[in-house]
């Protein structure tokens, strides 16, 4: 049978990869390296409410111009709404304004915040003149004494803001503060404490920045004013650290609310991002445009939906490594993409927590199977008992690592739970069929397999490559399709050439 269609298949689907990857590169100046020019935030915000059946005001702080930042462009979807951006000396708001309203309603909007180190926070305004702070008893001698302690160990401003908030937390943190952390909470009692002792200060709402995070809340900041040098001062209420952290955004720097909604309950906002790089020269003009091919995209997705795909485009690169480690090498695997599955985890988990846990729970697992095996249960009740195991595994884990204080050990509840119960299964029978020697090399194999896939889809280069340039899944299905034509022997099997080879150099 002749294999001219076949190849005719792979070159097509090569050259139409590689035909879209340098027409994405030289229409849309998409770099083919990331970081390779500036880099663009694009954050969307999702704003939940229920109306109640009435008039509603919806408004929203938005961000601007600040240190490290630049606005780039700002899009909204709130049909039917009406809408007016408004700027004064605190910054930027939206607000969205309806008629009649009712039921669960949901207002988007996205902005595109430009990486640049040369932009710099505008001048803000002086604060206004601080107001009396009235405290009740037995507040105000607790708040007294933490006021006094830290003003005594300070020079400035600035440094009293610090000294303060390392006694409201951590382990200077003494009887008086957790009195009073009864009462407030520990962001508007700082501000508070500052106000009282004469000091400016004001709680800010920022969004740290996470490439691919979804579904993610404002951190409370607070700025302090010295006046002295006339500006503000950012710090980390919980460190007591001064500065502005890199990765983080300002959404509201002027002391107000974040979101306030009139005519609605429940209100709530939550926030998505996702990073990409891109020449300066498109960055500045905005190339991307409505009109585009780009809008037939994933590009065009909600940026949720994006984050997403951008794990999923990931996953051929791991098929292709599991193809290339079976057919050429001749590696073996418990399941054929399970090593797929598992580095997916460990992209979520890091490697080696995600190896400690994967053989935490593979171990537990089998102890616990060779139990069930003496029950003698059909298939499917047992491998029902063995999920059911393996969440109970997983939950007792997360649970002693949190009382441990290893967050990191929380984050093995994003392995596939299924697939984890069908990996003991297997192993357990070709423990009994084959021996443990054979379950070593199959599950050696499937670790070696899904480490060196994760380490293949984990590359930031790789990441950029496969999201930007959708092409690629087209060369990949090519080389894929030529690795499944091969019928030669594996490198592993060649081993079984050398006796062979030994007697003809003896000889």
């Amino acid at each position: 049978m002749s294999r001219l269609p076949f190849y005719l298949i792979v070159g097509v689907l090569m050259l139409a990869g590689i035909a879209m990857s340098v027409q994405r590169h030289v229409q849309f100046e998409i770099p083919w390296v990331p970081g390779e020019q500036r880099k663009v935030w694009e954050i969307e915000a999702l704003v939940n409410f229920n109306a109640q059946d009435g008039p509603v005001m919806v408004d929203m702080a938005l961000p601007s111009h600040q240190a490290g930042f630049r606005v780039l462009t700002e899009n909204t979807a709130s049909s039917g709404y009406g809408l007016a951006f408004k700027a004064d000396d605190f910054g930027r708001r939206a607000e969205w304004s309806i008629r009649d309203a009712a039921g669960s309603q949901q207002l988007y909007y996205s902005v595109q915040m430009l990486v640049s180190p040369d932009s710099q926070t505008p001048d803000l305004t002086p604060p206004p003149p601080l107001v009396d702070i009235v405290w009740e008893r037995p507040y105000d001698t607790a708040a007294n004494h933490i006021v006094e302690r830290a003003w005594s160990r300070s020079a400035d401003n600035y440094t009293f803001a610090r000294e303060l908030m390392l006694d409201m937390g951590g382990e200077r943190q003494g009887e008086n503060a957790r009195l009073l952390l009864t009462q407030y909470d520990l962001v508007p009692l700082v501000v508070r404490l500052l106000n009282h002792a004469g000091v400016n200060a004001r709680e800010v709402s920022g969004l740290l920045l996470e490439d691919g995070r979804r579904r993610q809340s404002l951190t409370q900041w607070i700025q302090v004013f010295d006046e002295s040098e006339e500006k503000w001062a950012l710090f980390n209420p919980l460190s007591g650290e001064q500065g502005k952290p890199d990765n983080l955004l300002l959404w509201e720097a002027g002391g107000q609310a974040v979101l306030e909604v009139a005519g609605g309950t429940n209100s709530r906002v939550n926030f998505s991002m996702m990073t990409h790089s891109q020449p300066a020269s498109a960055a500045v003009r905005n190339h991307i445009s409505e009109d585009t091919l780009l809008n037939f995209s994933i590009h065009s997705l909600p940026l949720e939906e994006q984050a997403l795909f951008q794990t999923i485009l990931l996953i051929p690169i791991g098929a292709l490594m599991v193809v290339f480690l079976r057919v050429l090498v001749g590696f073996k695997t418990s399941g054929t993409f399970m090593p797929v599955l598992i580095a997916l985890a460990f992209i979520q988990t890091t490697l080696m927590t995600g190896l400690i846990g994967f053989l935490l729970v593979v171990a537990v697992g089998l102890v616990i199977r060779n139990y069930l095996s003496y029950l003698n249960l059909l298939l499917v009740a047992r491998v029902s008992a063995v999920i059911i195991t393996v969440i109970a595994i997983i939950s007792i884990f997360s649970v002693v690592a949190y009382k441990l204080g290893l967050n990191a050990g929380l984050t093995i509840t994003f392995f596939p739970m299924i697939i984890l119960a069908w990996t003991i299964e297997r192993m357990s029978i070709l423990w009994e069929e084959e021996g443990p020697r054979e379950v070593l090399i199959q599950g050696g194999g499937s670790l070696v397999t899904a480490v060196l896939a994760y380490l293949a889809m984990n590359n930031p280069w790789v990441r950029h490559i496969t999201f930007n340039f959708l092409g690629v899944q087209l060369i990949l299905m090519a080389l894929i399709l030529l690795l499944g034509n091969y019928t030669g022997y594996r490198l592993l099997e060649l081993r079984r050439f050398q006796p062979i080879t030994d007697e003809e150099k003896t000889s």
